[in-house]
């Protein structure tokens, strides 16, 4: 998505936009939400948000993929600290269940008013999405190339269900008016579930995979 937007930069205002637009989606809702309490809150008029977004739609949808490409971007330096694939496995479900906590209302917004856009489920690719199962499949198969995970794992497979996991542990932690657990406490217990599918097991004395 091209950016819109005045001539000779404003970039700092547009990121003021976007912010305001954060919390007012995460607060109001997205169908709730107005283009004025959003200038208001970035200190623009009404009119300035226009010549950024075409409308509430493009502005609900550049907002996640400018803020899910700095996720992106995050989670890819945080897991190359890795030692190896497992270890990456983890620093990237921990940091995607810190989330949580660390970006509240842009969580709030990905998982429960961009799901409301027709827009963007039915019209919008999800590229910086993609980007994001990609760093899980980056995993995947760096640790089949390392004996680490089975060999006949199906990476594509196992990707959606990671993100699958995660994704329906985050919505219900965002929808919970009182938290059922802790976040840091749910990385854990998922790491733990999928590593002990993913992990290639020795065979037995018996000649039979534990």
């Amino acid at each position: 998505m091209a950016r819109r937007g005045p001539r000779g930069g404003g970039a700092e205002k547009r990121d003021r936009i976007l912010r305001a637009a954060i919390r007012i989606f995460s607060q109001k809702g997205y169908f709730n939400s107005r283009i004025s309490e959003i200038a208001r809150l970035a200190g623009v008029a009404d009119g300035t948000i226009y010549l950024y977004f075409k409308n509430k739609d493009d502005l609900l949808i550049s907002l996640f993929e400018e803020k899910m490409g700095e996720v992106v971007a995050d989670v890819r330096a945080r897991v190359s600290d890795g030692s190896d694939a497992l270890s990456r496995l983890k620093i990237f479900i921990r940091n995607h269940m810190e989330l949580l906590v660390r970006e509240a209302g842009l969580i709030e917004v990905i998982q429960v008013e961009l799901r409301q856009s027709n827009k963007f489920m039915k019209e919008y690719v999800p590229v910086k999405f993609l980007e994001y199962l990609d760093v899980i499949s980056g995993i995947l198969e760096d640790g089949k190339r390392e004996g680490i995970f089975r060999p006949d794992l199906n990476v594509t497979l196992a990707r959606r269900a990671i993100f699958g996991a995660l994704d329906e542990i985050s919505l219900a932690y965002v929808l919970s008016r009182k938290r059922k657990y802790d976040p840091e406490e749910a990385a854990a217990e998922i790491f733990r579930i999928f590593a002990a599918g993913l992990k290639t097991h020795a065979p037995s004395e018996g000649g039979i995979r534990q």
